[in-house]
């Protein structure tokens, strides 16, 4: 089985196809990582195939924030140019430039 391009960049901020939320992305599997349990709670009419790439959030919606993780066919790119209120942005991302976050540089002594 070929491997897939990722269609999405770490850093790039995303909104869920049926769901209200968004998020910017901070990690990528290549395919399905999960447990058959977290893929068998998906509702079966809108459950993804697990061979395509899957995309950790650091996720909001209109009540929370939370890590969400995401079969790219159910993601879209988000143009509003918000920035994503999670509050580990920050921690993993330093400035916004041209509508994605940037990755922090690693300090090693």
């Amino acid at each position: 089985m070929a491997m897939r391009q990722a269609k999405f960049q770490i850093g790039q901020i995303v909104h869920h196809r049926f769901f209200p939320f968004r998020g910017v992305i901070f990690d990528v599997d290549p395919v399905f990582s999960s447990t058959e349990e977290w893929w068998l709670s998906i509702p079966e009419d809108i459950r993804p195939v697990k061979d395509q790439p899957f995309y950790h959030l650091l996720a909001e919606n209109e009540e929370s924030t939370y890590v969400a993780y995401v079969s790219e066919q159910n993601l879209l790119p988000d143009d509003s140019g918000r920035p994503v209120a999670h509050p580990e942005v920050e921690e993993i991302f330093g400035e916004m430039c041209d509508g994605r976050y940037v990755m922090r540089q690693i300090q090693t002594n």
